[in-house]
């Protein structure tokens, strides 16, 4: 078991870095700046497909136990599935533009 609390720590860990400096930071009082809608906005399939990916590495992760031995399972079934996939939107973006 301390392969997947060492896993759910560093998801975690990620999370805060990534979300606490947006809810910690001071909003200077006074006037607001008009700012435009960012060209970039996450899209609900968008945000489903990074849900997905986390799904799929944390699912193959208790799956093929990784931490016992089965590093290649858990690449071939994980993490390469999800890099394919992003790998395969990066380019049909591209595309679009």
């Amino acid at each position: 078991m301390t392969g997947i609390s060492e896993i759910l720590l560093l998801i975690f860990l990620i999370l805060c870095i990534l979300i606490v400096p947006r809810i910690i930071s001071p909003k200077p009082p006074g006037e607001r700046k008009k700012t435009k809608p960012s060209p970039r906005v996450f899209t609900i399939k968008l945000r489903s497909a990074i849900v997905l990916s986390a799904a799929i590495i944390i699912i193959s992760a208790l799956w093929t136990k990784p931490w016992q031995g089965q590093i290649s399972m858990f690449i071939v079934s994980g993490i390469l599935p999800v890099a394919l996939g992003w790998s395969l939107v990066w380019i049909f973006s591209a595309q679009k533009k």
